[in-house]
């Protein structure tokens, strides 16, 4: 049993908890102090570099969503195992685990390989993916920021195959996708903050991003969300070096060998 059972049904809280998430914990990270000491950009560099405003940011990110649940209400209407009481079945702990595992390698397979291609395609560079990239200093809000195109291709699509190989309930892709959300998130957030969970456990990180979005690694790190194994196996892992900054705050600076 899950908190929201006899309130709202599991398709519209795996439609709905995702866009929640990305609301409430984006708006964490805007809402916190300056944090100068743990930023990997100065805020200078964020004013000076980033060509897009806040507000058309919040814009593009709510039309990206609007697309997503759409497509996942379709998504749950399609793939319901529900009986005619309105009940499904729901496997055993260990199998959603695994579930959610497999969903995890897919999405990231389909992004490393969409996301590569939308560098590699000049035309697609120029006029879809470089909408994301004008977020040179990633911050937490603009983790979805991205030309309708790629969100449909890259983000949209990338779950639904997620969703649909793993095999996983409503109830299961709820955790799932609330949790992508949460590291997608993460990793746009342009800091380095002590005891982050998430760059204790994954090498794909917010300085491991921020590198893609430096204009000397954009042809690099392109593995997203959760691991850099694309990257290693087929050579667009660049590592890096995080430095302290005289002035307070850190730089992740690629290691050329």
């Amino acid at each position: 049993m899950v908190f929201w059972e006899g309130y709202v049904s599991d398709e519209a809280m795996g439609t709905f908890a995702p866009i929640v998430v990305y609301w409430l914990y984006a708006g964490f990270y805007q809402l916190l102090p300056p944090m100068d000491k743990y930023r990997l950009h100065t805020r200078k560099e964020e004013e000076e570099k980033n060509s897009v405003p806040l507000a058309s940011v919040v814009k593009g990110v709510l039309l990206q969503q609007v697309v997503q649940a759409t497509v996942a209400q379709l998504l749950f209407l399609l793939t319901s195992t529900a009986d005619a009481s309105g009940t499904t079945t729901q496997p055993s702990i260990l199998v959603q685990l695994v579930q959610i595992i497999v969903a995890m390698f897919v999405m990231d397979t389909w992004q490393y390989f969409v996301h590569r291609y939308m560098h590699q395609n000049k035309f697609l560079y120029r006029h879809v993916h470089s909408q994301h990239h004008r977020l040179v200093v990633p911050y937490a809000i603009g983790a979805l920021y991205n030309h309708p195109l790629e969100g449909l291709l890259l983000d949209t699509f990338g779950g639904a195959l997620s969703f649909l190989v793993s095999g996983m309930t409503a109830r299961t892709a709820v955790i799932f996708f609330c949790f992508a959300v949460i590291k997608t998130v993460d990793d746009h957030c342009g800091l380095w903050l002590p005891g982050n969970i998430f760059h204790i456990f994954f090498q794909n990180n917010s300085a491991y991003h921020d590198i893609h979005h430096q204009l000397q690694g954009t042809k690099y790190n392109y593995s997203q969300p959760f691991f850099p194994i694309w990257d290693k196996l087929l050579g667009t892992h660049m590592p890096y070096v995080l430095l302290k900054r005289p002035e307070g705050g850190f730089e992740a600076r690629l290691k050329k060998d």
